[in-house]
């Protein structure tokens, strides 16, 4: 389950209401899916878009997305470093970002207008837009494994537009809590697209 941290207020917010209750105002919204059980133990990225099909479809006519796919990320991710550092430093997208975690975990880090910078930790199960110009970067857990799909409204993909002579990133520290949920997925194909 998902984990928000306000590190300046030296607090964390958990239970999926208090989660929902906390991002609102931000306009983030956050969903629990049902992992457990639904997929086979190594699922391809197919077998995960028609397993999540009816879901995907609902947010896809919700917030005029066009595409899905399934991205994965470990450290046997060519590269990986060169990657983590495109999405580790403050920047925006001119789309949401939407993120389903199937395995694994990250932090992705929020630093809104109205509010203190926070930071949400996802898992296995949880659904989390990062709304169209809400300035954030992300960063994985310990293990740099995760597994998602993702919502696009442009078929291009999100691309980063960096917030200019921003170090704030460097202030917070990109913390998991908990386990790892994620064996490494070497095995798995890294992006496939619907």
């Amino acid at each position: 389950m998902a984990r928000i941290r306000v590190q300046d207020e030296n607090r964390e917010i958990t239970g999926t209401d208090e989660i929902r209750a906390f991002l609102k105002p931000f306009g983030i919204w956050y969903e629990k899916w049902d992992v457990e059980g639904r997929l086979p133990a190594e699922a391809t990225n197919e077998q995960i878009l028609e397993t999540y099909a009816p879901e995907i479809e609902r947010l896809k006519k919700s917030g005029n997305f066009v595409t899905a796919d399934v991205i994965n990320v470990s450290p046997a991710t060519p590269n990986l470093d060169a990657l983590l550092a495109k999405f580790s430093k403050e920047h925006t997208h001119s789309e949401d970002e939407v993120r389903f975690t199937v395995k694994g975990s990250g932090v992705f880090h929020i630093h809104p207008d109205n509010g203190p910078v926070f930071a949400i930790q996802v898992e296995s199960g949880d659904l989390i837009n990062v709304p169209c110009g809400t300035k954030h970067w992300f960063d994985l857990c310990n293990d740099k494994t995760i597994r998602c799909i993702r919502l696009f409204q442009d078929t291009s993909g999100w691309t980063p537009h960096y917030i200019d002579g921003s170090k704030l990133h460097e202030r917070y520290t990109p913390v998991c809590l908990g386990p790892a949920y994620m064996q490494p997925a070497a095995q798995f194909d890294s992006v496939v697209k619907v």
